[in-house]
């Protein structure tokens, strides 16, 4: 069986409707919605990097049966965790890796508590989807493995990054 597909039809990408963009009765603030279909969540714990579309919804590997706090000393044997957001756009000659903005959590699975601000880690997931480069609160290690499964998920978007990436990791 051949299946013909019409290249001119321009490919719909899936996205996430926040808020109905019908009509409402108020205006301006909270109407439209957002497509998170070009985000992605990269997870760094102890040093490793790796990609976990769970931390979207607060439901990563890492996450999972944690019972989080905004405050830092309820969980005295918190190991630091990062989640980080990465938006992906498009240039003439391919993707690229846009906005990359990290957070920081920790977690004691054994209490099977943690810490994290939720309105720091909405804020810079909405600063990655605009194109903005936050990883200030990365150390050395935690750098070098994103770096890495940055460039082993795909050289090319490595490669066509924008230099300020480039240096935020180097």
């Amino acid at each position: 069986m051949v299946c013909l597909v019409d290249i001119n039809e321009k490919k719909k990408l899936p996205s996430l409707n926040i808020v109905s963009n019908k009509e409402t009765k108020h205006r301006g603030f909270g109407q439209g919605s957002i497509d998170l279909s070009q985000l992605s969540c990269v997870i760094i714990d102890e040093g490793e990097a790796y990609i976990d579309q769970g931390a979207l919804h607060a439901k990563s590997k890492i996450e999972k049966g944690i019972k989080f706090t905004t405050n830092k000393d309820e969980v005295p044997n918190g190991r630091p965790c990062w989640i980080v957001w990465v938006a992906v756009d498009f240039k003439e000659d391919g993707k690229y890796y846009a906005g990359v903005t990290s957070c920081e959590m920790t977690v004691d699975p054994e209490a099977r508590k943690g810490w994290k601000v939720l309105a720091d880690h909405v804020n810079r997931m909405d600063y990655a989807l605009k194109r903005r480069i936050m990883l200030d609160n990365l150390g050395e290690r935690e750098k070098a493995a994103l770096k890495k499964l940055m460039i082993e998920n795909d050289p090319g978007m490595w490669e066509r990054s924008e230099a300020e990436l480039k240096e935020a990791l180097a």
